[in-house]
């Protein structure tokens, strides 16, 4: 598997230190050779990672301050401040354990893909660091077992550590089946215990009693690469990047009408249109963007202004979410697009409660019916209600995310659900699929 060179990836021939703003970061390494680091060429460049030497026992809250003070958040979609994770599970009793989340099952998302495979060690370090940070003996990486590739390369990483006694706790590998909801940090638990990988959503959360019933970090493969470069440079350098409240880079899938679709490191704040700008412009006029992913938000095009930020966002009903900005060309039927992938997300639902196994497939077929023209005169109504009635329901966030793109394609396409309904679907309707959405087939198996 192969993915485009991020398209703000400049070259830097040097590790970044005190008083440097690289742009890229994560990507940094990759960039400089054209190539994945091996083990040899990340120890050149970054050094080990800076493990406390009692690894395993709880003397690396210096860290864990650190990260506090850079303010560096969850890059899986949540946005939940990192440091309050890391004491969450530091403050347990009894041996940790962590969970790198590989899973990345947002099908408009490649980053932690592409993180992993041209930076895999920086990912591994962040694990390892965060282990020593929470007193965890052992780290799990969580992986989609359709991916072999990744996961013989990643297999390759370890081992390199493995044999170049570089880490002081044991990194295990683990393929998991992949469905939308199984990057779940729950679902990670449940698998790893034996059980389905689908969503928990009942307590104990997974930091009181998670993996073998032990404390449990979950973080998201970015957000481990980050923390990694927290620990070698501190908060101040990565402060430099970002705005004050939402500090550092982030990685993004540039997609849809774009002339380099692919990968790209910006810092947040960056408005949305340079993003698209970063990805070689966009290819036509374009009439909305989709932020976020499939659980995301569709907003017009009149909001490329705005920042890429959780603050600047949320006015408007959206998130960064997991790093996606994908661009509808005017000549492309937004309503068409949704009714796609809400079928996806209506197929990958965990049936594990009313809203899942009734509500959102409903909401599904409602708007499939509306983006081919055969509405009836009672379903806009029907839609608004349904998408209401879904949020905060469910056994966990699935159904949310559904509701909230269901509802935002509503507003954002007004016209063209108007259209829809007085007189069938618009020409642009029958024009080929923009966004690549799965088939709409449930998974085989949860285990």
């Amino acid at each position: 598997m192969s993915f485009p060179a991020p398209a703000s990836a400049a070259p830097h021939r040097r590790a970044p230190a005190p008083g440097d703003t690289p742009t890229p970061r994560l990507l940094a390494g990759w960039s400089a050779t054209g190539r994945p680091a091996a083990l040899e060429e990340h120890l050149g460049r970054y050094g080990p990672p800076p493990v406390a030497a009692a690894t395993g026992t709880r003397t690396s809250m210096p860290l864990v301050r650190a990260v506090e003070a850079a303010g560096l958040t969850g890059r899986g979609g949540a946005g939940f401040p990192t440091a309050r994770k890391l004491y969450a599970v530091a403050e347990r009793r009894g041996r940790a354990v962590v969970v790198v989340n590989a899973m990345e099952s947002e099908p408009a998302s490649h980053k932690d893909r592409f993180l992993l495979a041209v930076a895999p060690h920086l990912v591994l370090d962040g694990a390892v660091l965060a282990a020593a940070a929470v007193g965890a003996d052992v780290v799990h990486v969580c992986l989609p077992r359709d991916r072999s590739v990744q996961h013989r390369q990643l297999d390759a990483a370890v081992d390199a550590r493995r044999r170049a006694g570089l880490d002081g706790v044991p990194v295990r590998l683990h393929a998991l089946p992949h469905s939308y909801v199984s990057s779940e940090s729950t679902s990670l638990v449940s698998w790893l215990n034996g059980g389905p990988a689908r969503p928990l959503g009942s307590p104990p959360r997974s930091h009181e009693r998670g993996v073998a019933r032990r404390p449990t970090l979950v973080h998201n493969a970015e957000t481990l690469a980050h923390l990694a470069l927290v620990a070698r440079y501190g908060p101040a350098w990565f402060r430099r990047a970002g705005t004050a409240d939402e500090p550092g880079t982030v990685l993004v899938t540039a997609s849809g009408a774009v002339g380099a679709p692919g990968v790209l490191e910006v810092a947040l704040g960056t408005p949305l249109g340079t993003v698209l700008e970063r990805a070689a412009g966009p290819t036509e006029p374009l009439r909305a963007l989709l932020v976020g992913g499939f659980a995301g938000t569709w907003l017009p095009a009149e909001h490329l202004d705005t920042p890429l930020t959780r603050r600047d966002l949320a006015p408007l009903g959206a998130a960064p979410g997991a790093g996606v900005v994908a661009a509808l060309p005017g000549g492309a039927c937004g309503l068409a697009e949704t009714a796609r992938i809400l079928g996806y997300l209506a197929a990958h639902s965990a049936r594990q409660c009313g809203p899942c196994r009734l509500g959102l497939p409903a909401v599904a077929d409602d708007f499939g019916a509306l983006a081919a023209g055969r509405a009836d005169r009672g379903l806009l109504a029907r839609l608004r209600h349904r998408t209401g009635l879904l949020p905060d329901r469910g056994a966990c966030r699935h159904p949310d995310g559904a509701a909230r793109l269901a509802a935002s394609a509503l507003r954002c396409f007004a016209d063209d659900v108007e259209h829809h309904l007085a007189h069938g679907a618009c020409a642009a309707a029958r024009r080929p699929p923009l966004l690549p959405v799965p088939p709409a087939t449930p998974p085989e198996t949860w285990r």
